[in-house]
């Protein structure tokens, strides 16, 4: 077999400039690109009709009654996004220890898939399974007496979340909670359900991240969570083969998707896990990322759309099949202009 020279010709044979020439070659050979179907745009839900809310740490985003997030599904339809992401903001009242809300068949994020499917079904719906928006601690788990967050306690009510959000139409349940055995509990009451097809979308490498404040505000449960933090399930940012294991864990108990959250700070940990298992690899710019290009936006010191493909473009080239962002609808729109 012939052997080929392992070091390429240098300058000026090769001149990495030609294929910068201009833009019609740089678009033969980009190696990534943005499309809309790469997009999925998470939505905050709360209770009444016809209004909507001011997210004051996440500029430009707001939380919809029903009736609105139907209008909003139908909008991305028309743009081609493929699927929306699902939060509900729980009253204070609704909220208890035991999350006893989470699974309320007439709960808000219940009646939204509901409302959703009925008006846009082409649209795909997925939903948090996880308990912080309805316990009153504001923890993603169930307490013990100590006030440790127990695990297999725990996985009873979030088997119960996951069968309500399938029962009401939910494409794809999506546990973010990050408590041990879940997705296989959750894979194992959907198939005794009958709805097998039901996807599950594991948040496998989720971190304890100080990024997440602005959407503890939208949601309402900043507050409960008061000085508390999660480090006792998320993952701890100092740690990336870790990650691989939670991934394997999940897939093997049946998750069909996995989540890397947050984005920008851990693409790294995106690659590895794309390069590690070929399979279906999300990442989610979360609120604190969308804050902080927000507020460089709305000061003039970046330029929004640049900066926004940009940072989303970094996504795909680490890996990542989808991207959970709160400019998706925005970004959808400069798409249909090109």
């Amino acid at each position: 077999m012939k052997q080929y020279p392992t070091e390429q010709a240098g300058f000026p044979a090769q001149r990495p400039r030609r294929l910068r020439r201009d833009a019609a070659t740089r678009r033969l050979v980009r190696e990534s690109a943005i499309s809309v179907d790469d997009l999925i745009q998470p939505v905050f839900v709360i209770d009444g009709e016809d209004r909507s809310e001011a997210v004051p740490s996440m500029p430009g985003v707001e939380r919809l009654t029903i009736d609105r997030l139907q209008h909003e599904a139908a909008h991305l339809a028309e743009l081609g996004v493929p699927a929306m992401a699902i939060f509900p903001v729980t009253p204070a009242e609704a909220k208890s220890d035991d999350a006893a809300e989470a699974w309320n068949p007439q709960g808000l994020a219940q009646r939204a898939v509901r409302a959703i499917k009925a008006s846009t079904p082409d649209i795909a719906v997925i939903t948090d399974v996880a308990l912080d928006p309805f316990t009153r601690h504001g923890q993603d788990g169930l307490l013990d007496e100590s006030g440790y967050v127990a695990n297999d306690i725990t996985l009873e009510a979030l088997v119960r979340q996951a069968r309500s959000h399938a029962e009401a139409g939910a494409d794809i349940v999506a546990p973010s909670d990050m408590m041990d055995g879940r997705v296989g509990a959750i894979r194992a009451a959907l198939e005794a359900d009958s709805h097998p097809e039901t996807r599950i979308l594991a948040y496998a490498a989720k971190y304890a991240s100080a990024f997440y404040g602005p959407f503890r505000d939208a949601v309402g449960s900043a507050g409960n969570l008061g000085s508390g933090d999660k480090r006792t399930y998320q993952m701890d940012p100092g740690n990336s083969a870790e990650a691989l294991r939670e991934v394997a864990m999940d897939l093997a108990e049946g998750a069909d998707m996995v989540m890397i959250k947050p984005g920008m700070p851990y693409l790294d940990i995106i690659r590895r896990v794309r390069d590690a298992f070929e399979v279906p690899t999300f990442a989610y710019q979360v609120s604190g990322e969308y804050a902080m290009l927000t507020a460089a936006f709305d000061n003039g010191w970046l330029d929004r759309r640049a900066c926004v493909m940009e940072a989303l473009l970094g996504f795909k080239r680490a890996g990542a099949d989808a991207i959970l962002t709160y400019f998706a609808r925005e970004v959808a729109g400069w798409l249909a202009e090109t």
